[in-house]
Parts: C-alpha cells; sequence; structure tokens
C-alpha cells in the first residue's frame, strides 16, 4: 500500500458524469461565476463564511484561482467547479480540502450549489465523482464533512452518499459571521460507511 501516490502533483482530471462534469476553476470561468454567486447570495451566505466586501470582484477571484493552484501543488487541496454536459453551465463548487497523508490518508470535502440548480441532484453525483477520485485517484481512506444542524438538505445528501454522523462539535466553525455548531460525517474508502462504528 502507497502513503503517497505518485500523480498527486499532476493536476486534477476532468471528472465527468452522466450529467455533469467537474474541473479546476479557471479564470476564465469568472463572469459565470459571479453571476451564478451574486443571484445566489442569500441562499448561500447563511451556510458560508461572510463574504469579503470585494468577494465578487474580478480580483478576487483571481486570488481564488491562485489558491486553489497552490493548494494544489502543495498536495492540501483539490477544487472543482460543476458544469452541466447539456449547455457547459457552472452549477456549483466542491472541493476536498485538509488533505493528508501518511497514517490519515484523509480529506474534508465541502460543496456550494447556485441557488437555481439546488435540488436536481447535480450535487449528489458530483459528490460521488469526488468520491471516486478521493479513493481511486488520490488513495485516500477517510473523506469527511460537517454540516450545520438545521441544513436538512446538506444531511440529507450526505447520508445518501453513504457519509455517517460520527458526532456533533459546538462552535465549530465561523460561518455567516457567527461561531456555528456542527454534525460531523465521514466516509470510508469501500465502505459506504458500514462498518463505522457510531
Amino acid at each position: 500500500m502507497t502513503l503517497f501516490p505518485v500523480g498527486v502533483l499532476d493536476p486534477p482530471p476532468v471528472l465527468t458524469g452522466q450529467r455533469i462534469y467537474l474541473r479546476l476553476p479557471v479564470a476564465a470561468d469568472y463572469p459565470a461565476w459571479a453571476d451564478e454567486r451574486t443571484d445566489s447570495a442569500a441562499f448561500l451566505q447563511p451556510w458560508e463564511p461572510t463574504w469579503p466586501a470585494d468577494d465578487l470582484t474580478r480580483a478576487a477571484f483571481k486570488r481564488r484561482v491562485k489558491r486553489c493552484l497552490r493548494e494544489l501543488r502543495e498536495r492540501k487541496g483539490h477544487a472543482f467547479f460543476l458544469f452541466r454536459r447539456d449547455d457547459d453551465a457552472l452549477l456549483g463548487g466542491i472541493t476536498l480540502s485538509n488533505v493528508r497523508y501518511g497514517v490519515s490518508q484523509c480529506a474534508s470535502m465541502g460543496y456550494w450549489m447556485a441557488r437555481r440548480h439546488a435540488g436536481q441532484g447535480y450535487m449528489s453525483e458530483a459528490v460521488r465523482l469526488v468520491l471516486g477520485y478521493a479513493y481511486d485517484d488520490l488513495q485516500l481512506h477517510r473523506v469527511e464533512a460537517a454540516s450545520r444542524p438545521e441544513n436538512t438538505r446538506s444531511i440529507h445528501l450526505l447520508e445518501k452518499a453513504g457519509f455517517v454522523r460520527e458526532g456533533y462539535a459546538r462552535s465549530y466553525l465561523l460561518i455567516d459571521g457567527k461561531w456555528q455548531d456542527h454534525v460531523l460525517f465521514a466516509r470510508l474508502k469501500d465502505s459506504e460507511g458500514a462498518d463505522v462504528i457510531a
């Protein structure tokens, strides 16, 4: 068993599903990203860290893309934008962050979906694709995720994907300007969560 995959410095592949594909964000994505984030601001902000005042500017987006590339080079993160195959519409994003190798072989998963595309099953497909990438390409053993207790849509998505509740963290993340409690989830490679002891 290898603890550090040889190809981890390569750019993430394009992950293709039945209705969607995932790829690394690039600078040219800015107009579509800014449109979706602007339209979805009220929908997303209760579940995200407080947006900086310049968050939707082109300069801030360029910094975001550079950070994604830096985290990829440093083996710490893998960011994907989510697109619909039929028309290449940007639907949202999904990331594997805080990637650890060695004895841990673990990462944290986070995601966002634009308001107008939510509830149509796109993110469920994206989660399945990213889990396959995490386990097969990155050779991770465990993927973790967290959700605010009242975010029932996100909790349902994680449980449907085989994540198992492992705990409750008080004041876990600074979300929407306040320290918020979160339910902690994890999914193990090849286990569908079945062998996790609660």
